[in-house]
């Protein structure tokens, strides 16, 4: 970090939490879309733990000591790691454990609900980690590439799932339904109460979708589930998907409008 002392940061639940810079700077992430954007950001040497489940840069997060997953720290093995600060996400944590590191650390929590809250997230945490320039040159980018993406010009009603059993879809006040806003996509569930409901095959027959898009994460569905929902839902369009386009919301947003393109193209034939 280029200045040093006590400096106060306030997260995306509106905490205030304050980092000392005196001492080289020392990350954990809890949040594997948050982990990518730390490495993208040139933050290599300063972090020093990530959950099991941060996959991405391959080759960088290999080296790295992974402190338990996402629900589920090893909170002694973090202990033992002396961060200077601990970035998580109301969603993707417990909030216990978070509780209990933040009497330890510096907790940094987001709460990324669409776009904005996303790229609000990409630049706090550049401030906090003295990254502001390339922060803001990959927010700009973002936006850039969001703003030249054309989704479809015919709205598609669409059920997007994200569990088999079981069977769980987005639903309304979530990242991934932004995204499906974004493309084009009018979510047939975002009525539902709760962030992932839980729905029956019948519900699911009801709805009557256009389309049923069957995502790579959590569940990792499969050419062969395609065959399955086709038999249950046999005049929607099956579509299996890369659930990270659709719910990462760090750096590897720049890729997300490409592949919602190509995405589009593929429906339109």
């Amino acid at each position: 970090m280029s200045s040093f002392g006590i400096f106060t940061h306030k997260d995306q639940l509106g905490r205030e939490i304050k980092i000392n810079t005196n001492s080289p700077p020392r990350i954990i992430s809890l949040v594997p879309s948050q982990t990518e954007l730390l490495f993208d950001l040139g933050l290599d040497e300063e972090i020093v733990g990530i959950t099991k489940f941060c996959i991405h840069p391959k080759e960088k997060v290999a080296l790295k000591t992974k402190i338990g997953g996402t629900k589920n720290l090893n909170i002694e093995k973090i202990k033992s790691l002396r961060p200077t600060l601990v970035i998580a996400n109301k969603e993707e944590n417990e909030k216990a454990q978070i509780e209990e590191l933040a009497k330890h650390f510096p907790i940094w929590i987001s709460d990324v609900t669409d776009l904005s809250r996303a790229l609000e997230m990409i630049s706090s945490v550049g401030q906090m980690t003295g990254k502001e320039k390339e922060a803001e040159e990959l927010s700009n980018k973002i936006s850039e590439n969001f703003t030249l993406f054309a989704p479809l010009r015919e709205t598609k009603t669409t059920a997007y799932l994200i569990w088999k059993t079981p069977m769980m879809v987005a639903g309304n006040g979530t990242f991934i339904n932004d995204m499906l806003n974004r493309c084009g996509f009018k979510n047939c569930f975002e009525t539902l109460p709760g962030h992932y409901p839980e729905i029956t095959a019948t519900q699911l027959q009801q709805a009557n979708s256009e389309l049923i898009l069957l995502s790579s994460e959590p569940y990792p569905f499969k050419e062969n589930h395609i065959t399955e929902f086709k038999t249950l839902c046999p005049d929607s369009k099956i579509v299996l998907v890369d659930g990270e386009l659709f719910s990462w919301y760090g750096s590897r947003l720049l890729h997300a409008p490409a592949y919602f393109k190509k995405l589009a193209e593929r429906l339109r034939q």
